[in-house]
């Protein structure tokens, strides 16, 4: 498989906001000497842990300092936009680091019935996301009644980031699919995926192509990746009590938390969910994922608050990928 990285642009407790970008575009320029393919940013609205809600944004400053490796979305939260500004966005970043950028668009709207409000996305409006992304590649590929400027030699590709309706809708469209999130445990996923490639309607071209999205974390021990993975999954446990998802915090000040056995049992399980081990533990996991479904590419997502750590997981990552 190839391997590219999904940056959720973390913040981390003891320092500002900012701070979470000027790391993930530190990291980009870190994992394009590595070989990662490609450099994903994420987009999520008023979340306190999360300082990114404009991948095109970030995306021009990691392209400001690297020279290969790819810059894409993942995603564009499409019910929040507008079509042709999305295709505007990406053909601007297009014109500026020529083909080398990727657009991976998803249909998740804001967390909390405030952040939806603000994005003027009221529950009840209806789900016409595919329709969009048809909009959306009609100003990609200039077949659209307006012209989206500039004006790029060749279409940003696109992708869907997708659960089991959004993957029958790629299929429908010819598109690549990104899968993340528990539909990758879901025993019905081999058979999911054989209805998207045997249903696969091609688009100029186009071929069936998956991409796996998971929290990936490598270090020498099971119990040291695990340790890295904690940040991370204590602040969903502590959402659960606070309802906001907070800043990443230290591995010794959670385990001072820990004390509560609900809080422990439930962080317990957030931990088995993570690809987080040793070389030979995180290989046999990524070897189950490839065989059950095929897929081309990883797009690791993992975060942790120590970013020596977090480098030295990047790394290794490659090195058992190359």
């Amino acid at each position: 498989m190839r391997l590219s990285l999904l940056d959720r642009s973390r913040t981390r407790a003891g320092h500002p906001d900012g701070a979470a970008l000027q790391h993930g575009v530190e990291r980009a320029v870190t994992v394009e000497r590595l070989g990662y393919a490609r450099f994903w940013a994420a987009e999520h609205h008023g979340v306190p842990g999360i300082a990114s809600g404009a991948p095109a944004v970030l995306l021009a400053a990691v392209g400001a300092r690297t020279t290969r490796i790819r810059l894409g979305s993942g995603g564009v939260m499409l019910p929040h936009h507008q079509p042709l500004v999305v295709a505007e966005q990406f053909q601007m970043l297009a014109g500026l680091y020529g083909d080398r950028v990727d657009l991976g668009v998803g249909r998740t709207l804001g967390f909390t019935p405030p952040v939806r409000q603000a994005l003027r996305r009221p529950d009840a409006e209806p789900d016409d996301f595919l329709d969009d992304v048809a909009e959306l590649r009609g100003y990609l590929e200039r077949t659209a009644p307006v012209t989206a400027r500039p004006v790029v030699e060749t279409p940003v590709p696109l992708f869907v980031l997708a659960t089991g309706r959004g993957i029958v809708g790629a299929a429908a469209l010819g598109l690549p699919v990104v899968l993340g999130g528990p539909v990758l445990d879901s025993p019905d996923l081999p058979a999911t995926l054989a209805g998207y490639r045997r249903d696969f309607r091609p688009h100029r071209g186009s071929e069936p192509s998956v991409t796996i999205s998971l929290d990936v974390l490598v270090a020498d021990t099971d119990a040291e990746a695990r340790d890295l993975a904690l940040p991370e999954v204590w602040a969903m446990v502590a959402s659960r009590r606070t309802g906001s998802f907070d800043p990443l915090q230290p591995v010794p000040e959670i385990r001072e938390r820990l004390a509560d056995d609900r809080d422990a049992a439930r962080a317990q399980a957030g931990l088995d969910r993570v690809t987080a081990g040793s070389p030979a533990t995180v290989r046999r996991r990524l070897e189950q994922l490839a065989e059950a479904t095929g897929a081309d590419e990883l797009l690791a997502s993992g975060s942790t608050y120590d970013r020596d750590a977090l480098a030295a997981s990047d790394a290794a990552l490659a090195a058992l990928l190359r």
